[in-house]
């Protein structure tokens, strides 16, 4: 009762120091995303907050509000026309498609279908759509399936268009975007980050987002930096409040205190020194102090990324993963569409080689176009080769778009998450049969066909005689593979980061790997994201990896890597250690690497 007396009376704490300060939301914050497009970025907010206030929500006459809702889906369209003709004047690549099929969107006819109902029911024009805006939201919302809850912002950004086309306003960004603009929403469309154009933006925070959404293709697309599942960004982020965006760390500084923007000068300083070494050693070979030479090649799941090749110096396309394309159409690809993308790849190349990974869909990979299936471990479940070799027809009209594409050069085709030699040759005689009837219907064939798998199933790591025999080439997928490997989601925040890739019982069964494809005489090459990280890459290349296919951003800081290592004196330092008992070996390797002076360091701000 003492007590309690003394807290209410206030003399025990003084109620000024439990009060929030009223100017709290002028201190520096720091706030945790996901980054989905890398980078650092500092400049000044902008609020995307297209919405408008609607006045009128019923009207008298419905005649005269559809012919309001005709004029302005008219304009509307119109608009996303220009912007399809702008892009593809461009060169912008997939962004076409994404735009082909957001332009889908808006000619809905059961959304415009709707929007007429409810103006014939009493509504006025911007009632109507925020009533099937409300609507459409509710039932998306219930849907677990993930790229239909990302088609929601699709549907978000067209509200907002069709409302701001109602008013009589341009869709368009006014301008007014302060020189560093930094763009804060809560979810966005493709097509209004392209309204914001390039020119000005330099970063990107949201509050929703994914990989798969159309808005992350497309910054990465444009090299914005974006960092996503910002938890209340809009409530803590004012207009022109000085942001930093720390894309290796995926964090956000909201009004950074000095140290954090002089750390943040520093970073951007040596980002451009190390920018400026990887243009010194872009066409210098990629070989290690003590000679020994390693192919640097890039992964790419877009038209736009195929142009890195010439930029980086890489050697070609290690996995060019063609679902991405099947994801951000509002149908299946038929066969001629496949073969002009394959055949625009190929060309863009310019002679370089590029492998092809078959369709890995299922997961957290889905298909707009394709039946949900409910699945309690959807990772483990119905995906890659085995909707490939349950659904024929599909794996054969991509192979066969492949055949066709490659006419008179190389093939390179991988089939991925096999997980017995049994289910590769049932990969290679749909193949053979495409291959069949190509010649029967006298098509010009590849000039060589190259077959091989990527190895993400731990069970394949028992058929490795057998599979050796029966491939041209090995890609090791290291995301899947260690999830696998320790039976732990990478997805799952809890155990995600829980095992490391340097741990000494990963590392001892890829020096296995290794040895086993070298004496077999069969190329690896590692194409998962541990060869695009310079002190795992450096691991890599000590146990035996002479291929790595790495991110188009990474290419320099490799090649650097591989330049300034001395592979034997790794590989001697590392063996013994593969056998211990530790947790994960990434403390040892960087501490030898920076005693050797070795180029392994990543670009971030420091807190």
């Amino acid at each position: 009762m003492v007590v309690a007396e003394l807290v209410g009376s206030g003399e025990l704490v003084n109620p000024q120091e439990i009060t929030t300060a009223s100017d709290a939301g002028l201190l520096p914050q720091r706030i945790k995303g996901m980054t989905l497009s890398g980078g650092l970025a500092m400049g000044h907010a902008v609020l995307h907050q297209p919405r408008l206030t609607l006045r009128e929500m019923v009207a008298e006459d419905p005649e005269v509000e559809l012919d309001r809702l005709r004029d302005a889906v008219t304009s509307m369209h119109s608009a996303i026309d220009d912007l399809v003709v702008v892009s593809r004047a461009s060169g912008s690549g997939e962004y076409i498609d994404i735009l082909e099929s957001y332009r889908m969107f808006a000619q809905d006819r059961g959304w415009l279908g709707r929007i007429r109902e409810a103006i014939q029911q009493g509504l006025s024009a911007e009632g109507a759509v925020e009533r099937v805006q409300n609507e459409m939201r509710a039932r998306l919302g219930q849907i677990a399936d993930p790229y239909f809850r990302e088609r929601q912002h699709d549907f978000d950004d067209l509200t907002n268009r069709l409302l701001n086309h109602l008013a009589g306003k341009n869709s368009g960004i006014e301008l007014g975007l302060p020189e560093d603009a930094i763009l804060v929403a809560r979810s966005l469309g493709p097509a209004e980050l392209l309204d914001y154009g390039g020119g000005r933006l330099r970063g990107l925070i949201l509050e929703e987002g994914s990989a798969t959404s159309h808005v992350a293709i497309v910054a990465r697309g444009l090299d914005i930096p974006l960092i996503t599942r910002c938890n209340r960004a809009l409530s803590l982020i004012e207009p022109l409040d000085p942001l930093i965006i720390d894309g290796a760390n995926g964090q956000v500084f909201i009004r950074p205190s000095e140290d954090i923007v002089d750390s943040y000068n520093r970073s951007s300083q040596l980002s451009a020194e190390r920018r400026r070494l990887y243009s010194e050693v872009r066409d210098l070979p990629a070989v290690t102090e003590d000679g020994e030479p390693l192919s640097i090649l890039i992964n790419a799941s877009l038209l736009i990324e195929v142009p890195h090749l010439e930029s980086t110096g890489a050697e070609g396309i290690g996995l060019y993963r063609t679902e991405i394309p099947f994801m951000v159409r509002a149908e299946y690809p038929d066969v001629v569409q496949q073969t002009e993308s394959y055949r625009s790849i190929l060309d863009l190349a310019g002679g370089r080689p590029v492998t092809f990974r078959t369709l890995d869909v299922g997961g957290d990979k889905t298909l707009p176009y394709f039946p949900e299936h409910e699945e309690e471990n959807p990772a483990m479940g119905w995906r890659a080769i085995r909707i490939g070799l349950d659904r024929p027809a599909m794996l054969r009209m991509q192979l066969r778009a492949m055949i066709r594409a490659t006419a008179g050069c190389e093939l390179r085709v991988m089939f991925p998450l096999i997980a017995e030699v049994a289910e590769l040759d049932a990969a290679r005689n749909i193949l053979n049969i495409e291959l069949d009837r190509a010649r029967a219907e006298q098509r010009t064939l590849p000039t060589e066909i190259k077959v091989g798998v990527m190895l993400e199933v731990p069970s394949l790591l028992f058929q490795l005689d057998q599979l050796l025999k029966s491939v041209d080439f090995v890609s090791l997928g290291t995301n899947d593979l260690l999830q696998y490997f320790y039976a732990a989601d990478r997805n799952n925040p809890r155990i995600g980061q829980r095992y490391d890739v340097l741990s000494p019982g990963f590392l001892d069964a890829l020096m296995t790997v290794f040895e086993r494809c070298r004496a077999a005489r069969v190329p690896i090459c590692v194409c998962g994201e541990m060869a695009s990280r310079p002190l795992e890459a450096m691991a890599l290349i000590a146990l035996g990896a002479r291929i790595l296919s790495v991110t188009p951003q990474s290419v320099g800081s490799i090649k650097a890597l591989v330049r300034s290592m001395n592979a034997g004196r790794v590989r001697t330092f590392l063996s013994p250690l593969v056998k211990s008992r530790d947790h994960s070996l990434r403390d040892k390797l960087h501490d030898f690497a920076r005693d050797h002076h070795t180029a392994i360091d990543d670009v971030a701000v420091a807190v």
